[in-house]
């Protein structure tokens, strides 16, 4: 396997660094995040921007946090890598071979508690570019829940092909016609799905605030808080749903 030989390689590689004897659990940890999110970028300097970035990661840690769901938070970083200013992680909760309805939605609306946590706490006019991949992310998954997994208002059937285009069928309508009004549909759809998780998203925020500007504190002061920090404190606050963290057998 191409990926674990990679992994253990930055690991050893980090080992070496550090003067250690044998590789250990946070070489892999930060193996892992070389290996996905890229290197380690400059450090953010404190300011507005940084507990702007701090609330945007807080925003979907929170969320995935309390939607039973979603898989759990492994941890918040407020560390650059790669392209990202800021990353939450999350650890699988099962094998994700099947994927319910329920679990498209929880990842959807989680997707969404960044631009969520923007909208609440800085109000629309200060929300950010920030959200722009977990929007093509979202509409990604909205877009297949109806069309290939027929998991909308419009039935249980694939409305695409395996080209990944709309699938018109055979109908007396023109197939203009036919194309325009499923389309429409479709989008229709999409937008009810997206809209009903980005006020999930909202309402979390505003509920949750007290707990949301602890956090953002501790972020900014720690730059990265682990899962089971993450959950203590929330568990103060409100309920956290239980989860179980699948764990592959070798």
């Amino acid at each position: 396997c191409a990926d674990l030989a990679n992994l253990l390689n930055e690991a050893a590689i980090l080992t070496a660094r550090r003067r250690k004897e044998a590789i250990t659990m946070p070489e892999i940890d930060d193996a892992v995040d070389r290996v996905v999110a890229g290197m380690e970028g400059t450090p953010l300097m404190d300011g507005k921007s940084k507990r702007l970035i701090g609330y945007h990661e807080i925003g979907h840690a929170i969320v995935g946090t309390l939607i039973k769901d979603h898989d759990p938070v492994q941890k918040v970083t407020l560390i650059p890598r790669g392209q990202a200013r800021g990353l939450t992680w999350f650890m699988p909760s099962e094998d994700q071979g099947l994927i319910s309805r329920s679990q498209i939605l929880a990842r959807i609306t989680g997707a969404l508690g960044g631009r969520a946590a923007e909208k609440v706490i800085f109000g629309d006019a200060e929300v950010t570019t920030g959200a722009g991949n977990d929007l093509q992310q979202v509409t990604g998954m909205a877009r297949q829940m109806v069309t290939r997994y027929g998991m909308s208002d419009l039935g249980p059937m694939s409305l695409e092909t395996q080209q990944s285009e709309v699938f018109l069928g055979r109908d007396l309508m023109t197939r203009s016609e036919y194309s325009d009004e499923i389309a429409s549909r479709i989008d229709d759809q999409v937008r009810t799905i997206v809209e009903h998780c980005y006020e999930h998203a909202c309402n979390i925020m505003r509920d949750q605030r007290v707990v949301i500007d602890r956090l953002v504190d501790l972020l900014v002061e720690k730059e990265t808080i682990d899962g089971d920090e993450f959950r203590q404190i929330v568990a103060e606050y409100t309920n956290v749903p239980e989860k179980e963290t699948y764990v592959p057998i070798m």
